[in-house]
């Protein structure tokens, strides 16, 4: 062999091993496994009806190049009021949560809350999406990447004592989720107490609290219809209340995916995932209302003129929110009437 096909050849095989390395080594840039972290235990329906299918499907269309591990329960240490800080400090990759867990501190957010403001549970979620994407993701949200936001179905008044009338809510003190509830609850006669979810039996077994207000889905995750014996839900498609909740990542994190992994993330995200909160959480509050009958629990109605007085009496309460958000430089009617008008959007 001459000298010169001789250094060909062997530059050749010495360039090869690099070759091959580099493309290892993009191939393993182009992969990602991020943790997940949340308060809910495996078997609630958000976490096992919502999360768990989104992660499978995001695996699914990154061709198991993007995964997404689950932590529930608060596994990775911390309490669920932590868990956007968690999010915002890179602490955990990505964070489900309540977002009035910490109160006050997304005020915009609450226009979703507000009493007897729901109409649908697939519409308000569609609805809440809109306005992150049109103006809370830069606002409130800005230290964040929110993925998805959505809301529970029609809050439900659980209680050891029935609640047939406005007047019966007078001294009970009842569990709420957030600040705009817990006004509500007050507003209504009731005294609310704040706690995130995992807190409620215990609550409830020691008379810290008589009641909680739930939608009818979170109630098996947490063994309610054992707890108390009554329910009051509203007739129609009336919701007392909903909470909001949003799907929460590391702004650096998320920028740092690959372009490809990061279009995979955001095309199962966003309204897809918000519409599949919804629905879940909907077809959940059929099941956890059946175990309540099953156990013979006394269900009530309000309807009628009865339905007329609590919507009344929760009107201060809008009222109260809208002058709060004007003192804080927020125009609040602005916002209810843009939360009001994009629910009617979807829901057309």
């Amino acid at each position: 062999m001459k000298r010169r096909d001789f250094l060909r050849t062997a530059s050749a095989g010495l360039a090869s091993p690099m070759i091959f390395g580099l493309t290892a080594q993009q191939a393993a840039a182009q992969q990602s496994t991020l943790r997940l972290h949340q308060f809910q235990p495996p078997v609630a329906t958000i976490a096992a009806k919502v999360l768990k299918p989104w992660t499978e499907n995001v695996a699914a269309a990154s061709d198991g190049n993007l995964k997404i591990q689950q932590f529930d329960s608060m596994a990775l240490g911390g309490r669920p009021p932590e868990l956007l800080d968690q999010a915002r400090d890179g602490a955990v990759d990505i964070a489900m949560t309540v977002v009035g867990y910490t109160p006050g501190r997304f005020p915009r957010s609450e226009a979703f809350e507000l009493p007897f403001m729901m109409n649908g549970v697939v519409e308000t979620c569609l609805a809440f999406q809109q306005m992150i994407e049109d103006e809370l993701q830069e606002g409130e949200f800005k230290d964040v990447k929110i993925l998805s936001g959505f809301v529970h179905g029609p809050g439900v008044i659980h209680s050891s004592k029935p609640v047939a009338k406005l007047e019966d809510m007078k001294n009970r003190k009842l569990r709420a989720p957030t600040r705009v509830i817990n006004a509500m609850v007050d507003k209504l006669g009731a005294t609310a107490v704040g706690m995130p979810l995992p807190s409620i039996p215990e609550a409830l077994t020691k008379g810290v609290i008589d009641g909680t207000v739930l939608p009818w889905e979170t109630t098996p995750s947490i063994r309610l219809s054992e707890l108390v014996t009554n329910h009051t839900e509203f007739a129609g498609n009336e919701a007392l209340y909903t909470a909001t909740v949003v799907v929460a990542m590391n702004k650096a994190k998320y920028n740092s995916l690959p372009g490809e992994l990061k279009a995979v993330l955001d095309a199962e995200s966003g309204a897809k995932l918000s519409a599949l909160g919804g629905r879940e959480m909907a077809a959940a509050d059929g099941p956890g209302r059946a175990i309540a009958e099953a156990r013979g629990n006394s269900i009530t109605t309000i309807e009628g003129p009865e339905l007329a007085r609590w919507k009344e009496a929760a009107h201060t309460v809008v009222a109260d929110w809208i002058a709060e958000m004007d003192a804080k430089g927020i125009d609040g009617a602005a916002l209810v009437e843009k939360a009001k008008a994009l629910i009617a959007a979807k829901s057309a």
